[in-house]
């Protein structure tokens, strides 16, 4: 009995240490080549801003595009099942999944499956298309905190805490207080009839196809990084509507900045098949 618990705590330990902040840390000294040094905020940039945005801005207006035509069709269908005929019929094939969306407008999509680090649960990979260097890959999902807000209890047992190079936090965590923390702030922070944020990404089919970035793994020597994060402050420009396919949401709703997102952005060219590593830079005084 004793054995089989602490073969239990082994293997838990074994995944969780992965996306476990402290035992990465100490473990850097073994794994340095998969650093990547920054000295300032400023130099966190692989990809300009810009760059981003026009990746955001090209999947998300397919994506409002192909929902809204889905939306459409609900509506026409319930008005007269016996005299309208399905979209499938008309067409003989069911309206985009956001995954092919994503393969029609960036050439590449991605999805969660069983990582090949050993324990290491769950990761992502490229399922389809190619993603050339420098590309948007995935964005890391979650609550934004600021420095000084409280995240203790959400904190507990919870590996998927990101800090960012000045001190914001975001919980990119999908179950328990932290799921319940980001529905609360997403249906406070509604815009009359335009939802701001994303909650799909707490589901398993996440609408925006691109918020599974708390699920890379953290490198390793046997396998370096080819994804790195890079800290994206929605800029104010971004249009009201697209809003709503952002997996992020501030916990106060008088944050006095820009929205806080994280990306994933690819560090060479990566092909179909291969899982998405991430590196964690240092900052070097």
């Amino acid at each position: 009995m004793f054995r089989t618990v602490l073969k239990r705590l082994q293997n838990k330990w074994k995944s969780y240490r992965h996306r476990f902040v402290p035992w990465v840390v100490l473990n850097l000294s073994k794994n340095e080549k998969t650093l990547r040094k920054v000295t300032e905020r400023s130099e966190d940039k692989l990809v300009p801003d810009e760059e981003v945005s026009k990746s955001l801005l090209l999947l998300f207006r397919a994506l409002l595009r192909s929902h809204g035509a889905n939306h459409e069709e609900h509506r026409v269908a319930q008005t007269d099942l016996r005299k309208v005929p399905s979209k499938e019929d008309q067409r003989g094939e069911y309206p985009p999944s956001s995954q092919n969306v994503m393969l029609q407008s960036l050439g590449f999509c991605i999805d969660r499956k069983p990582s090949t680090l050993p324990f290491a649960g769950t990761g992502v990979f490229v399922t389809e298309g190619f993603v050339p260097k420098g590309t948007t890959v995935a964005m890391y999902p979650g609550t934004i905190y600021q420095a000084h807000e409280p995240i203790l209890l959400q904190s507990i047992r919870n590996p998927f805490v990101f800090r960012c190079i000045d001190g914001v936090l975001i919980d990119g965590n999908d179950k328990g207080i932290s799921k319940m923390v980001f529905k609360s702030c997403s249906g406070r922070d509604r815009i009359g009839p335009f939802v701001i944020s994303d909650t799909s990404w707490l589901t398993a089919t996440p609408q925006n196809p691109l918020a599974v970035g708390q699920y890379v793994n953290n490198c390793s020597n046997e396998m370096p990084a080819n994804m790195c994060y890079q800290e994206y402050d929605v800029p104010y420009t971004f249009p009201l509507e697209l809003f709503q396919y952002l997996p992020n949401v501030n916990y106060s709703n008088d944050t006095p900045r820009p929205l806080r997102c994280v990306v994933l952005v690819s560090l060479r060219d990566i092909t179909a098949g291969e899982e998405l590593f991430s590196n964690y830079y240092t900052i070097v005084h």
